[in-house]
């Protein structure tokens, strides 16, 4: 298109900005304009289920941030892989497709995020999916992102699941379906062979549309704000600079990182931060970059007494050869595995309301992160989370140069409550582990917190110098009907016309689970604000 001016412009080509791209364009008398800072999506790697593991800590695709050292965590500063590719983070996550709780979403209504119940939300997650299992009252067919049960039936996930029963927790056959809390096996993001993420889902089929122009490599560094309006926004590629006149809105969907930076870059903030950076303000905002949100996990590693890890399998030069086999063949098997195979969503003995505040994510194979080697023991691996964390941290500049990172500070676990009940977790992992579905694969040796580490005292510390993040950042750009809101529940920002947020940083509160499907449901129904306000 030989034009610089454009009815929509997106800023940021990930879970939420690709469905947008997609939906907007649709209609042929928009011009819709994607900017992304990464590239294209083209490596196998980034594609083949599996791949995360080779991605997520890669430079090539991802933003690097590192949070501010904290007592939460250890005094350890901690790295928070986003995506930089098109597809954003989703091109390199660990697939687990769960939508979160019923409860979080009517929470978010009681919050004043009116029209975002869960019943109001339901069609727009069966909107966006092409659901494997079929079509029924939770789950859609006829979407663009692929979604699959699990692939790869592993006999000592299956006991962990009968060690779970064993323990007292229930069962479910569907964490988006009629029973959202329990035990069971995840669903994934995959289409056929491969990962389906925002970009190959919703953006790829769109690519074509006349009226849709994507441009990668592009920085946004502001929005131009005039008289209170969004105009467009001023992006930089190399030593190029450029200027995208938006005629009816600025979309806004870098992130819950680098969405609240880029509003306190183009005067949208606290203004004492503005002022301190000398950034004219537009709009006295709080609570930009107020309100972060994490999960911060811990895990318990075991060592097994058969040499049937996928640990083990990994070097086994046949195995691996059947593997692929699988894979190519089958469409199934350890390459099409996620960041959790099976695991669950409970409610620990803390639980003040009942509602569940554990996730757990169980995978048979153990590594001390994704991006290095696995161990070269036979181990098996259960994650734990504080699934709906009281602590709160925040996103601030720490430059007025838009190519510095932000500050980010988590404050992990200062909320007492956070850490009891993380330790809680620790302890109910080791309970399912007892039990005599499981407990006969295991040798003597704990590997993770290790056989030592006891007491509460013990694991605590043990969370704080061993735990580490589940990738959710969420929450910085808060959505409400009150005046501290950042944005309103039509997702426009507050003081400023023609200007929204759709990401994940919109959440009043963190769903208790992976936050990839809620995300891709906020670009969803984000979309489905605009056009309903078009004229």
């Amino acid at each position: 298109m030989n034009t610089t001016a454009w009815d929509y412009v997106i800023v940021g080509a990930g879970s939420a900005g690709c469905v947008l791209a997609n939906r907007l364009s649709a209609n042929p008398d928009c011009r819709v304009l994607l900017l992304e800072a990464g590239g294209e999506s083209r490596h196998l790697w980034l594609h083949l289920p599996v791949g995360y593991f080779k991605t997520i800590y890669d430079r090539r695709y991802t933003w690097q941030f590192q949070t501010e050292p904290q007592p939460g965590s250890g005094n350890r500063a901690i790295v928070w892989p986003r995506g930089r590719v098109l597809g954003g983070s989703s091109q390199i996550n660990g697939l687990v497709y769960i939508r979160g709780l019923r409860s979080d979403f009517d929470e978010w209504a009681r919050l004043g995020a009116t029209g975002w119940s869960y019943r109001e939300l339901l069609p727009y997650f069966k909107r966006s999916e092409r659901y494997a299992g079929g079509a029924n009252d939770y789950h859609g067919v006829d979407g663009e992102l692929g979604v699959s049960d699990l692939r790869n039936d592993h006999p000592y996930c299956r006991a962990w699941l009968d060690a779970g029963v064993q323990a007292g927790f229930g069962l479910t056959g569907d964490f988006n379906g009629a029973q959202d809390s329990g035990l069971g096996a995840y669903q994934l993001t995959l289409a056929g062979h491969w990962r389906s993420s925002s970009a190959t889902a919703f953006l790829r089929p769109a690519r074509p549309r006349p009226n849709l122009t994507v441009m990668t490599g592009v920085h946004v560094t502001r929005v131009q704000i005039d008289r209170g309006t969004a105009t467009g926004v001023h992006w930089m590629n190399g030593n190029q600079n450029g200027f995208a006149r938006a005629e009816r809105e600025v979309l806004l969907a870098a992130g819950a990182l680098q969405s609240p930076q880029l509003l306190q870059l183009s005067g949208v903030g606290p203004a004492a931060l503005l002022r301190r950076h000398g950034i004219a303000v537009q709009a006295d905002a709080p609570e930009v970059g107020a309100n972060l949100q994490d999960h911060y996990q811990a895990r318990v590693i075991v060592r097994l007494n058969q040499p049937k890890s996928l640990n083990n399998d990994i070097r086994n030069p046949v195995k691996l050869a059947q593997m692929g086999l699988q894979w190519l063949f089958a469409q199934r098997g350890p390459l099409t595995v996620g960041a959790g195979q099976v695991g669950g969503v409970v409610a620990s003995d803390l639980s003040r309301d009942g509602r569940p505040d554990l996730q757990f994510l169980v995978m048979p194979l153990s590594v001390d992160k994704p991006g290095e080697p696995l161990h070269r023991f036979a181990g098996f691996s259960a994650a734990v989370t504080q699934a709906r964390p009281a602590s709160r941290g925040s996103v601030e500049l720490a430059s007025a140069d838009p190519l510095a990172p932000p500050r980010i500070v988590p404050n992990y676990l200062t909320a007492p409550q956070d850490l009891t009940t993380l330790v809680q977790g620790l302890k109910t992992l080791r309970h399912i582990f007892q039990q005599p579905a499981f407990r006969p694969l295991m040798s003597d040796a704990e590997y993770m917190p290790g056989n030592a580490v006891r007491s509460d005292d013990e694991l605590a510390r043990f969370a704080r110098d061993k735990g580490g993040t589940l990738f959710h950042p969420s929450g910085t750009c808060r959505m409400g009907s009150d005046e501290g809101a950042v944005v309103d529940p039509q997702l426009r920002v507050h003081g400023v016309q023609r200007l929204r947020v759709i990401d994940a940083s919109v959440m009043p509160r963190m769903v208790s689970t992976n936050i990839n499907a809620a995300t891709i449901m906020i670009g969803e129904k984000g979309a489905s604000l605009i056009a309903s306000q078009q004229t």
